[in-house]
């Protein structure tokens, strides 16, 4: 089976300075999707592949899955935050320009523990791309180190509102 090639390949930055994220779906195959994150704009490209679009700031989780028939190959999630047109970056595939990385892991077990983060998040009624942006990373820190990662709660949520305010 072949896939034709990105149409995202040869992208440039975007005018309208917002991160697009190219999402693949062949079943059992390659498998992208978001887990949170306010989409502003929804491109079908073809029956398998879709380009979402998040403004800067926005906060969002990507899942990364791929097998082939001797089994999972690849099973990755990264949390990011869509950078503005001026601010610095680093590039992940298929994400352009790329952003902010808050959350990068790697193997089925550990991304397992991510989505159960993101799911003890929610349980707390706090949307996850609504969270601290430090609490991803500390997601990420945790796991990285085989620790598990305190939960995000709504007393810590309401902190992370009052800091963002006092910040500006």
């Amino acid at each position: 089976m072949t896939v034709p090639p990105s149409p995202m390949r040869h992208r440039q930055p975007s005018d309208d300075g917002m991160t697009r994220l190219e999402l693949t779906w062949i079943e059992k195959r390659i498998e992208h999707w978001v887990r949170f994150g306010r989409v502003a704009v929804d491109e079908i490209v073809d029956r398998r592949r879709r380009i979402v679009s998040f403004r800067p700031g926005a906060v969002f989780a990507f899942v990364r899955w791929a097998a082939n028939d001797y089994g999972t190959i690849i099973s990755r999630i990264d949390v990011v935050r869509a950078v503005a047109v001026d601010e610095p970056f680093t590039t992940l595939p298929f994400v352009r320009p790329g952003g902010d990385i808050l959350l990068k892991i790697e193997g089925w077990p550990k991304v397992q523990q991510v989505l159960a983060a993101i799911d003890a998040t929610e349980a707390a009624g706090v949307d996850p791309c609504d969270a601290a942006p430090d609490h991803w990373r500390h997601v990420h820190n945790r796991i990285a180190a085989g620790h598990q990662p305190r939960p995000y709660t709504l007393e810590r949520h309401r902190a992370w509102l009052k800091r963002r305010e006092i910040e500006g």
